[in-house]
């Protein structure tokens, strides 16, 4: 009866899921876990966008959105999938030319590299340090970028500081190719949602694809369990 339930639930989930993922972290953290997904539902279909642009889900058709940071869109509901940790960081090579700075402030006399997200330059890093105290500096470098991945090359190369996701930058600092910058000053943390239009009825393919990743990302999601096992 079990095994006749389960296999009713996967014959449910049909059709194409079209669904919108940023693009470093979808290759990253969402493509790997693709397989399995359809594996699990061998009547779905999907149909993926990367792209860091914001995009109008209900314009363009698509069922679902990953998207990372503070929600702006309140005509969409929303579902918490996992915390999005950030912190600073910087090449071996970067900090044994330029020095460790040893305050949030020193920061403004360090080559830092910038995230541009359309007009709006990311320059005004706000961090929380010891004891909840906060510290906003304006940051300046000689590369700005609107790709994150080209800012982790950009740091794996020497080239500066960066404030970077620990999604995007775990596996570096386990491995030593990127040290953390003032560890114990970090911005707010905020998170990384799946977003869907609005529905009395949500379609069973969209909360079959958020379940599953709700499962796979969790409370600790991989890329910190890297990290937590490396502290360990």
């Amino acid at each position: 009866a079990l095994l006749a339930g389960f296999s009713a639930e996967r014959d449910r989930i049909t059709g194409t899921l079209r669904m919108t993922l940023p693009a470093s972290f979808g290759q990253r953290h969402v493509a790997p876990l693709l397989p399995e997904f359809l594996a699990l539902h061998p009547q779905l279909a999907l149909s993926l966008r990367f792209s860091d642009r914001l995009v109008d889900l209900v314009a363009g058709g698509l069922d679902l959105g990953i998207r990372i940071g503070t929600l702006t869109d309140s005509t969409l509901a929303s579902r918490r999938l996992a915390a999005n940790r950030r912190l600073l960081c910087a090449s071996p090579a970067y900090l044994a030319r330029a020095g460790q700075p040893q305050d949030p402030e020193a920061l403004s006399a360090h080559e830092c590299l910038v995230l541009v997200d359309g007009s709006e330059r990311q320059d005004d890093w706000r961090l929380f340090g010891p004891g909840g105290r906060e510290c906003r500096v304006r940051v300046r470098g000689r590369l700005e970028a609107d790709h994150g991945g080209a800012l982790r090359e950009a740091a794996l190369g020497g080239l500066g500081i960066a404030l970077k996701s620990t999604w995007d930058v775990a596996a570096d600092l386990a491995a030593g190719r990127l040290l953390p910058v003032l560890p114990d000053w970090q911005p707010e943390p905020t998170a990384i949602w799946a977003v869907f239009p609005q529905r009395r009825h949500l379609p069973p393919r969209v909360s079959a694809c958020i379940e599953f990743f709700a499962a796979r990302f969790g409370p600790l999601p991989p890329w910190e369990r890297m990290l937590a096992t490396q502290a360990g």
